[in-house]
């Protein structure tokens, strides 16, 4: 009986992985989730595979989306601030789409009902320890996978550490030798002041990264963060209409693919296609 292989077009797909922090109809808080909802459709209409990553916050009711445990990707120990915390993967559906959601928990860091701050309004204290884990937890599964992307889009400030340490800590890591990482950056107003006041030593302690290369992080504010993602991408895009004079400042100097926000066109037909041809370019 001769072996079945699957089609020669779907073993040619291009990769795409999207890393957000928020998505519908899971988390609807900013203007993330409804672009990273609608976006996988648009991608796999230019015949690209897609996957998502995202953490699994308290509000995410898992009976109503239908998450469930993927205990062969579980078991995955994350080390922030030289403790360890295990990583559990969850999956569901996205509805409407061929597409399946992989979610990130951790009890320590997700498991509180709101995201970023308390009932009272003030900052998490451990924002940055949550920003960490989930960054270094998402590069942990992918390496899990075995899914060598072609592109990662990275969405919002909680991944804006992403595109550097993929040029360094995981540098030399096979599955990403061939991936350029495209940052979006949004006004988003998810937290007040610095996320950390000693955001270069936690990052030092917590990775390979050298304290020189933090310096486009500055104080470590949300548009601090914006400019140190977009300052290390292979390519960026706005997911606002406005930003600050230092954001947009950065943006514009940028000698990379770039792509301005639009809300005259389909903005996601332009994300679409401007990650396609990222896709289709060689690696410098």
């Amino acid at each position: 009986m001769p072996i079945l292989t699957k089609p020669q077009e779907y073993m040619s797909k291009k990769r795409v992985l999207i890393i957000t922090q928020e998505m519908k109809p899971y988390i609807d808080l900013t203007d993330i989730s409804s672009i990273v909802s609608g976006l996988p459709t648009k991608l796999q209409e230019q015949d690209l595979e897609i996957r998502v990553l995202m953490p699994r916050f308290g509000s995410i009711n898992e009976r109503r989306h239908r998450l469930h445990e993927v205990v062969r990707l579980s078991g995955i120990n994350v080390v922030v601030n030289d403790e360890d915390f295990p990583l559990i993967i969850k999956v569901a559906s996205l509805p409407g789409a061929r597409l399946q959601v992989y979610f990130l928990d951790n009890d320590d860091f997700f498991k509180r009902k709101e995201m970023f701050h308390d009932k009272k309004g003030n900052n998490f204290e451990d924002n940055a320890e949550r920003m960490m884990f989930f960054g270094l937890g998402a590069i942990d599964i992918v390496r899990k996978f075995g899914w060598a992307p072609d592109v990662i889009h990275c969405h919002g400030w909680m991944t804006s550490l992403m595109p550097l340490l993929l040029k360094t800590q995981y540098k030399t890591e096979p599955i990403f030798e061939n991936s350029k990482v495209v940052f979006t950056a949004y006004q988003e107003e998810s937290f007040e002041g610095a996320i950390k006041e000693d955001f270069t030593e936690f990052v030092t302690n917590n990775t390979d990264i050298p304290a020189d290369m933090l310096k486009p992080f500055g104080a470590s504010t949300e548009n601090d963060l914006n400019i140190g993602g977009l300052h290390y991408a292979d390519a960026v895009t706005l997911g606002s209409d406005e930003f600050e004079d230092e954001v947009m400042a950065e943006f514009d100097t940028l000698d990379v693919p770039k792509l301005p926000f639009n809300n005259e066109n389909d903005i996601l037909i332009e994300y679409a296609k401007f990650v396609k041809e990222l896709t289709d370019s060689p690696v410098e």
